[in-house]
C-alpha cells in the first residue's frame, strides 16, 4: 500500500478517536451538574447546564433565586445527590433525549427529605457550544413542586416540661399571668403616672410605646407582663381609666423566693446562645433556662417545635414534603419537699444564709435553699440592666446562691472530729482533761492560742466537750490523733472529693492545698476554723453517720435516682449511739437550749465560725445548727446564718431552726 495513503489513514483514525474522547456523554454532563448542585452553586447550574427551552420557561430568578430561597427557608443541610448507575452498554443518541435517574436527599427543619427523580437531557447548541443540557422544572427543588405552587411552613409549639416536688407540688410550671396595657383614648395623665410607678417604667417609656405607627386611640397597647402573684397590683391598676389587662401564658414559680436559687428561671435566648446551639432547633423567640434547674435540665425540659413543610397547589391541595411532631418537655420530679423548703426559708426570716435537709436513710435531699432569694417570675419576664445591677449590688446579695458554695463550719465540725478520733482509737470518750481558763497554747506556739467561750466543769470529757463546745478540748484531741489521722478521717467523710450530687456545688475542703502544715492549723481544723470550708448539703450529709450508724447515703435530688451508699463503716453503732446521746444534751444542757421544746426531742450541734481579718480582735460570725428529731429522724437539717455576732451567735440559729421542727410537728 502506498505509504502516503497509510499515513493519511493513521492520522484520520487518530483524529476520529480524539474527537470521540472530547465529546461529553450525558452521564458526565449530569455528574458535573450534580457536583455543583451538591455545592449549591445555583448560578453556574443555570448558566451552563439548563436547556434553552427551560430557560425560556423559567428565568434565572425562578430557578436560581427560588431554589436558594427555599433551601434557606427550609434550613436545608446535608444535601446529597447521586446519579444512579446505568448499564455499561447504554448508548446515547444525540437526536433522542437521555433519561438518567438520580437520588436526592437532604435534611430540613422538619426532618429528612429523599426522593428519586428522572433527569432528562437533550443535545443542543447554546452560544456556539453543542452539548447535553437539562430539561429543568421546579420538581428539581422539591418533589411535586410546580411553577404556580407555594411552599409553606407551619409550626406547632410544644410545652416546656415542669418541675415538681416529691408530692407533686409545682415548683416551676406553665401557667398564666397578666399582660398590662392601655387604650390611649381613655388614658388620663394621672393614670399614666401611677402606671409608670407601679410598673417601674418611666412616663417617657410609656409615651414611646404609644407613639408607634400602628397605635390607634381605641386599640389595646401592651406595656408589661406581670406574674400571677402580682394580682393585687394588677387589680389596682385596672381600676384606673384606660388601663386593662389580658391573660397570657407564662412560667410560674409558686414557691417563689424559697426555691428561687434551686429552680432558677427562664429567659429569652441570646444571640450567642442561638449561635452555640445552632442545629438544635432553637429559634430567636425561644425561652431557655437561665439559672438553677431550669438551666441544668434544659435538655430535658425544653419542648420541640413541630414543623410541617408542605406544597400548596393552585387547587388548594396540600402535598406534604416533611413533617415533625411537636414534643412536650419532660416533667421532672425532685426529692425536695416544697412545704418543708418553704417553712425552712420562712424560719430564716430573710437573714443571709443557707439551709439543707436530707433523709439520713435514703439520701434524698428534702430542702436546699438560699436566703434571701429573688422572684424568679420577675426574671423570667425580663429585668432591665438597671434592675439587675440594683439587685446585684444589694448588701444582702439576693442573687448569691449560698447553698452552692462553702463556708467554715465552725463547731459543727467537732462531732466529726470526735467520730474520727473514736474510730481511730485515739480518743477515749470517758477520759477527762483538766482545762483551766479561756485560753491554751503549747509552749512553742508563740502568739498562737486556742480560745474557748465558756469554762466547763473539769474534768472535760467528750460529752462536756460537745455540750460546752470546748475548742481547747478538741484541739488537744486533734493533737493526740495527729494531722495524718484527721486528714484521712475527713477524706473518708467526703472532704476533698466532689460530692456525687446532681446539682453542681463546691467541694468541701480540709485546707487550701489539702494538707495540715502546723499544730496550730491542726487545732483550728478540729473545730472547723483554719482553712476548712464545707458545703451546707455536705454538712447535713456527714451527720448521717450519727443517725445511720456510720453510713452516708449518696445525696439525691431527682426521684428517678437509685438509692445507694456513698460512704460506710465510718462509725460503729456503739460510737454512734454515744454521739446521739451527747447531741441530745447539747440541746438540753448546752448552747442549743432554744431547741429544747416539748413538741420534738431535737438533738444537734451548734457552731460559730469567726471570720477575722488580720490584726482584728474580733470579726463577723456565721452561726450553724445541725439537728434532727431524735425520736423520728426523718431528716437532718443544717442551717447557717451569716452575721450572728450581735444576735446571740449559733444559739440564735438553733432558735430559727427549731421553728422548722415545730411547724413540721404541727402539720
Amino acid at each position: 500500500m502506498n505509504k502516503k495513503i497509510v499515513f493519511f489513514l493513521v492520522l484520520l483514525t487518530a483524529a476520529l478517536l480524539a474527537g470521540c474522547r472530547d465529546e461529553t456523554t450525558p452521564n458526565e454532563r449530569l455528574d458535573e451538574y450534580v457536583s455543583m448542585w451538591n455545592d449549591q452553586d445555583f448560578e453556574k447550574m443555570y448558566e451552563g447546564y439548563i436547556s434553552a427551552g427551560s430557560k425560556d420557561t423559567f428565568n434565572k430568578e425562578a430557578v436560581e433565586g427560588r431554589t436558594a430561597k427555599i433551601y434557606e427557608d427550609l434550613e436545608v443541610e446535608n444535601l446529597d445527590i447521586t446519579v444512579q448507575e446505568l448499564p455499561e452498554e447504554t448508548e446515547w443518541k444525540k437526536n433522542e433525549p437521555a433519561e438518567i435517574p438520580i437520588n436526592v436527599s437532604f435534611d430540613t427543619l422538619a426532618g429528612p427529605v429523599s426522593y428519586e427523580k428522572e433527569v432528562k437531557l437533550i443535545y443542543e447548541e447554546q452560544e456556539e457550544e453543542e452539548n447535553w443540557f437539562l430539561e429543568w422544572d421546579p420538581s428539581f427543588i422539591l418533589p411535586d413542586l410546580e411553577a404556580d405552587d407555594t411552599v409553606r411552613i407551619s409550626t406547632e409549639k410544644g410545652v416546656r416540661g415542669e418541675i415538681l416536688d416529691r408530692n407533686g407540688k409545682p415548683l416551676a410550671v406553665n401557667g398564666t399571668g397578666y399582660q398590662v396595657g392601655v387604650v390611649p383614648g381613655e388614658l388620663t395623665e394621672e393614670a399614666k403616672q401611677e402606671l409608670a410607678d407601679k410598673l417601674s417604667l418611666t412616663v417617657e417609656k410609656i409615651e414611646d410605646e404609644l407613639s408607634q405607627s400602628w397605635v390607634e386611640e381605641d386599640l389595646f397597647v401592651p406595656l408589661k407582663k406581670m406574674a400571677s402573684n402580682r394580682k393585687e397590683t394588677v387589680t389596682e391598676l385596672t381600676e384606673l381609666p384606660g388601663i386593662y389587662s389580658q391573660s397570657v401564658d407564662m412560667r410560674e414559680y409558686p414557691y417563689g423566693e424559697a426555691a428561687s436559687h434551686l429552680t432558677g428561671y427562664i429567659g429569652s435566648i441570646t444571640a450567642e446562645q442561638l449561635e452555640e446551639e445552632k442545629g438544635e432547633g432553637y429559634t430567636s423567640t425561644d425561652l431557655v433556662g437561665k439559672r438553677g434547674l431550669e438551666e441544668l435540665l434544659e435538655d430535658r425540659l425544653r419542648s420541640k417545635t413541630g414543623t410541617h413543610i408542605f406544597i400548596e397547589k393552585s387547587t388548594d391541595e396540600r402535598v406534604t414534603v416533611a413533617e415533625s411532631e411537636a414534643q412536650d418537655g419532660e416533667t421532672v420530679t425532685l426529692t425536695i419537699d416544697a412545704e418543708l423548703q418553704k417553712n425552712t426559708y420562712a424560719a430564716m426570716k430573710g437573714e443571709q444564709g443557707t439551709s439543707a435537709a436530707v433523709d439520713p436513710m435514703t439520701g434524698e435531699t428534702l430542702v436546699l435553699t438560699s436566703s434571701p432569694g429573688f422572684d424568679p417570675a420577675e426574671f423570667s419576664l425580663g429585668v432591665s440592666g438597671e434592675r439587675y445591677a440594683e439587685m446585684e449590688n444589694q448588701p444582702d446579695q439576693p442573687l448569691l446562691n449560698r447553698f452552692a458554695v462553702t463556708y467554715a463550719p465552725g463547731s459543727t465540725q467537732k462531732t466529726l472530729t470526735a467520730a474520727i478520733g473514736l474510730e481511730a482509737g485515739t480518743l477515749d470518750p470517758s477520759e477527762g482533761l483538766t482545762i483551766n481558763g479561756l485560753e491554751w497554747q503549747k509552749e512553742d506556739w508563740g502568739d498562737f492560742k486556742v480560745t474557748r467561750v465558756h469554762e466547763g466543769p473539769n474534768p472535760i470529757d467528750l460529752n462536756k466537750g460537745l455540750v460546752y463546745s470546748d475548742n481547747i478540748y478538741f484541739a488537744q484531741v486533734a493533737l493526740d490523733m495527729g494531722a495524718e489521722t484527721l486528714i484521712e478521717g475527713l477524706k473518708k467523710l467526703g472532704y476533698s472529693e466532689e460530692m456525687p450530687f446532681s446539682y453542681p456545688v463546691r467541694t468541701s475542703q480540709i485546707s487550701n492545698d489539702g494538707t495540715i502544715s502546723s499544730q496550730g492549723q491542726l487545732a483550728d481544723t478540729s473545730y472547723g476554723q483554719g482553712e476548712m470550708l464545707t458545703n451546707i448539703l455536705h454538712l447535713a450529709s456527714t451527720y448521717e453517720i450519727v443517725v445511720n450508724d456510720g453510713v452516708i447515703m449518696k445525696p439525691l435530688l431527682f426521684e428517678e435516682e437509685e438509692q445507694e451508699v456513698w460512704k460506710e463503716d465510718l462509725l460503729s453503732p456503739e460510737h454512734a449511739n454515744r454521739l446521739r446521746k451527747d447531741l441530745r444534751e447539747v440541746v438540753t444542757v448546752g448552747f442549743a437550749k432554744p431547741a429544747d421544746i416539748p413538741e420534738v426531742r431535737i438533738a444537734g450541734k451548734t457552731g460559730t465560725a469567726e471570720l477575722k481579718q488580720a490584726g482584728e480582735e474580733s470579726g463577723k460570725e456565721n452561726g450553724f445548727f445541725v439537728a434532727y428529731n431524735e425520736e423520728d429522724p426523718a431528716y437532718i437539717l443544717a442551717m447557717m446564718i451569716e452575721g450572728v455576732e450581735e444576735k446571740g451567735g449559733s444559739t440564735y440559729v438553733s432558735k430559727l431552726a427549731t421553728e422548722v421542727f415545730k411547724k413540721d410537728a404541727a402539720e
